[in-house]
């Protein structure tokens, strides 16, 4: 069992922080962070895209907060009864927010709960599964604010989250009570620091996460059980998605069930990916082709095949940059900064087939990667080239 006391000098938690300097106004004092986890470890899976996790319980992951706890689900009481099946399926108020792993981690992690765990088909049906509306309103407060400060949590914040219950499904191991009101699998949450920061998202193109063939369990999605390639490697991770237009814009809405709030994008290219609105408005949606920043996620709605369903969870929309260079006389060449999974290369014509990488650091300037290079002779031509 790993065993990290907090009040220890910061070099004896920098292995777990990988920081320094987190702790002061923090949790409290002489508090433990106990069999801390790797959010990697409990993500990987096996060829199937099942979970192949089998570490213990509890257990303690420290992250970034990625979503504000009412971004993604209403969890607004509503208590249903099961009512001899009439109210199976109905949730009530469901609470859910994803945490990202620190560098040099990888990775980010669901925490989900519901309030009508006993309308699912295989839980018990005497109420005992499910919260009451007074009940599930003390859960939601209790998972939404730092127990020791009372301060709301909000995307950007550093928490520790600690976990008596997680379950596999979807493609994705998550945090949750085990469809059980019984507070000995309840999660915590536990503020370390306030406004730490959101990561920078990576960016990535459909054309890494989405294939243009069938696979051979008949999806598009790429997956790649190893994390090193497709939906596996963003997996709950902040990313940026660029050049998207919508095919369909029926889900761009708010205040509706997540299942209403899908619509469809593509690059253009062959490749479709479902986009998740959040709960709050983003806006007309966007006719042109625009870029989406939010969570990757995946709901592959099997418990046995977590090979697809990646999705992004939409946070913000921005126009897209159109991939073009510009050239002075020096040359000066400039591409917009937003292209950042893109690679600037030369040749000597071009219709060349030996096109090379450009060595030169770009610096930002005004918005744009700037590169001067010195003329040459002969003449050289340039091209943006999709990295990823």
């Amino acid at each position: 069992m790993n065993v990290i006391p907090l009040n220890k000098p910061c070099s004896q938690v920098a292995t777990v922080l990988a920081l320094c300097g987190l702790l002061a106004g923090g949790m409290a004092r002489g508090q433990t962070l106990t069999n801390l986890e790797s959010i990697s470890n409990l993500e990987t899976v096996d060829t199937n895209g099942v979970s192949t996790w089998n570490g213990s319980r509890p257990f303690t992951v420290v992250g970034v907060l990625l979503t504000d706890p009412g971004e993604m689900l209403d969890s607004t009481p509503d208590f249903v009864a099961w009512d001899s099946g009439a109210g199976m399926y109905q949730m009530g108020g469901q609470w859910q927010v994803f945490v990202q792993a620190l560098p040099p981690g990888r990775g980010g992690i669901e925490c989900w709960m519901a309030q009508n765990y006993g309308n699912l088909p295989w839980e018990p049906h005497d109420g005992s599964d499910s919260y009451s509306n007074a009940a599930w309103a003390a859960e939601v407060t209790r998972v939404s604010q730092d127990p020791g400060t009372g301060r709301k949590f909000a995307k950007g914040d550093l928490v520790a989250v600690t976990a008596d219950g997680s379950l596999f499904y979807g493609g994705m191991q998550n945090i949750n009570e085990e469809h059980n009101t019984n507070p000995a699998y309840d999660f915590t949450i536990s503020l370390v620091q306030s406004g730490y920061g959101l990561p920078q998202p990576e960016v990535i193109s459909l054309a890494s996460v989405i294939g243009t063939n069938l696979s051979a369990t008949g999806h598009y999605d790429l997956f790649d059980a190893t994390r090193a390639t497709g939906g596996e490697h963003w997996q709950g991770m902040r990313v940026r998605i660029n050049g998207l237009t919508l095919t369909t814009t029926d889900g761009w809405t708010t205040n509706s069930d997540w299942d209403s709030r899908y619509c469809t994008a593509t690059d253009g290219e062959g490749r479709k990916l479902p986009l998740i609105h959040p709960l709050y408005d983003l806006g007309a949606a966007p006719t042109n082709r625009f870029d989406a920043t939010g969570v990757f996620i995946q709901e592959s709605g099997s418990s046995s095949d977590g090979t697809f369903g990646y999705e992004l969870f939409v946070q913000e929309i921005t126009p897209s940059a159109d991939a073009t260079l510009s050239i002075a006389t020096k040359p000066v060449i400039t591409w917009p900064a937003s292209l950042s999974n893109y690679q600037l290369q030369g040749a000597d014509s071009a219709d060349s087939p030996n096109w090379t990488a450009v060595t030169n650091i770009p610096v930002l300037v005004n918005g744009l990667n700037t590169v001067i290079l010195e003329p040459s002779s002969p003449m050289k031509v340039y091209r943006l080239q999709r990295s990823r």
